[in-house]
């Protein structure tokens, strides 16, 4: 027993670095489906965690291609043999799954045919969180059987597994939870700086009309200038909480659009700055909850370029046809090094972009460097 534990204690160990490396929740958890098919010699495993809807928030695989996956349509529901599993702290061996009472004998067409089956729930303190499903145990078959089957040793790897993943789910979870506190603590930061930045204009801007009022029966040529000095305030004051009110007001995407949003952001800014900055955008329709995520990276893009790299032109487009969604900003000023930690601790819009993307299954790319501009890339398959 001891030469299977000894990988089992290895891929236990790999999940703990795992979350140390503050890794997402479904980085930790696509390590450990892998882990478990590994350990268990199954063709296919999977993990799922659910969302306490009759759904799985989240349900990864090991041992499907992306293109089986994709072509199996969306996630599956807590039904049949998959909910038996979130019911139950036990686990489940069956040399054929079409046997058991809950098996309800439909696939989605694509989807492989299974017979044996290792089910473990991830038991946490809370209760059930997760199960490990693992089906289609490969090796040699007893003579008995027509094929291999999973037997008490890999059930037993599996539950030291499933009793590890609890706890790197759970502080994977925690880790992610204190990254959106951060956000949101970076967004209340910035919201109060704009706020006394227009409270102490809105003061200057008293205290001269004051002085302008003043003057005016002494000094007409001096009263002048501090009229002029009063607009200029009354200006920047108005600059400042439009781009408050900005940052503080969520887009209408239901009436918009995704295209519709963004040309509305890129006119608000235009008056703010003076900065080129050229849109291409295409109408479509599109996924309500994908665009806000996809909007929320064009808006990060564009404000970290007009705050912090000084380019006197940026340009944002979107584009894609039916299997995938295109957006990209680029400017043309100071730039940085993407990699940097050390910028990264102090501005968190790069891991949120980041994040943002992963969320929505998209891949983003940045690319820059100092003095030569940045591209914010993100891609998003949109086909079914």
């Amino acid at each position: 027993m001891s030469e299977r534990l000894s990988p089992a204690l290895r891929a236990v160990s790999d999940a703990v670095l795992a979350v140390a490396a503050q890794l997402s929740v479904d980085e930790v958890l696509q390590r450990l489906v892998d882990s478990a098919r590994e350990l268990a010699a199954a063709r296919f495993a999977a993990l799922g965690i659910p969302d306490g809807e009759g759904g799985f928030s989240r349900f990864l695989v090991s041992g499907m291609d992306d293109r089986l996956v994709a072509a199996m349509g969306p996630l599956p529901r807590t039904h049949g043999l998959l909910g038996a599993m979130l019911e139950s702290p036990e686990s489940f061996r069956t040399e054929d799954i079409h046997r058991h009472p809950r098996f309800r004998g439909w696939w989605p067409d694509e989807h492989p045919d299974m017979r044996s089956f290792l089910g473990v729930p991830i038991v946490a303190r809370d209760g059930v969180i997760g199960a490990f499903y693992l089906t289609e145990k490969e090796g040699p078959a007893p003579a008995t059987h027509g094929q291999a089957l999973f037997g008490p040793a890999d059930q037993e790897v599996i539950e030291l597994l499933a009793a590890h993943a609890a706890i790197a789910i759970t502080n994977a979870r925690l880790y992610e939870r204190s990254r959106e506190l951060s956000m949101l603590s970076e967004r209340n930061r910035l919201a109060l700086e704009l706020h006394d930045v227009v409270s102490q204009k809105l003061f200057s801007l008293v205290l001269s009309a004051e002085a302008a009022a003043t003057l005016l029966d002494r000094d007409g040529a001096a009263a002048r200038v501090q009229i002029e000095r009063l607009q200029q305030l009354a200006r920047e004051a108005l600059d400042e909480l439009r781009l408050l009110i900005l940052e503080l007001r969520p887009p209408d995407l239901e009436r918009d659009g995704l295209a519709g949003a963004l040309r509305k952001e890129v006119d608000m800014l235009r008056k703010l700055h003076d900065v080129e900055i050229l849109i291409e955008v295409e109408d479509r329709t599109g996924d309500g909850a994908r665009d806000a995520d996809v909007l929320r990276i064009a808006q990060e893009a564009l404000h970290n370029a007009l705050r912090h790299a000084a380019p006197d032109r940026v340009s944002v487009r979107i584009a894609g046809d039916d299997d995938r969604l295109l957006m990209e900003v680029v400017d043309n000023g100071a730039g940085f090094e993407p990699a940097d930690a050390e910028l990264r601790s102090k501005h968190l819009g790069l891991t949120s972009m980041e994040e943002r993307a992963r969320s929505i299954g998209g891949r983003l790319e940045i690319r820059s460097a100092p003095g030569s501009g940045t591209t914010v890339r993100l891609e998003v398959a949109t086909g079914v």
